[in-house]
């Protein structure tokens, strides 16, 4: 079963920029689609950003596009999230996620497995 812990997370200005990472252990992260979600106090986890088991394929939130750049490193086990132009509204625990059959990949249902969460807080 593969275990995923994410590293990155912290507190930056709005405008500013962070990278998230996103590393497995317990299995190859090769065979699974990833994805980032979050969520903000008071509100459901919602899709971020996702990414093919390839990295041949990539989604984003519209509220991300252009701002946020999901990549991964199978070599690594490891997935990445770059943030940039951070924005107040950001903040939230980002979470990262497998999708064993890499598909749906917005759906929060089609993730089996979830890391702990890393905290993002963005002022304004």
């Amino acid at each position: 079963q593969v275990q995923l812990v994410e590293s990155g997370g912290g507190l930056v200005q709005a405008g500013g920029s962070l990278r998230l990472s996103c590393a497995a252990s317990g299995g190859t992260l090769s065979r699974y689609g990833m994805a980032w979600f979050r969520q903000a106090p008071g509100k459901e986890r919602e899709f971020v950003s996702a990414i093919t088991w390839s990295g041949g394929a990539t989604y984003y939130a519209d509220s991300v596009k252009g701002r946020f750049t999901i990549s991964r490193d199978n070599a690594k086990n490891t997935v990445y999230l770059q943030m940039n132009s951070l924005k107040f509204e950001d903040t939230a625990v980002y979470y990262c996620a497998a999708n064993p059959l890499g598909q749906n990949m917005d759906n929060i249902r089609r993730y089996n497995y979830w890391g702990q969460g890393t905290q993002v807080t963005v002022s304004s």
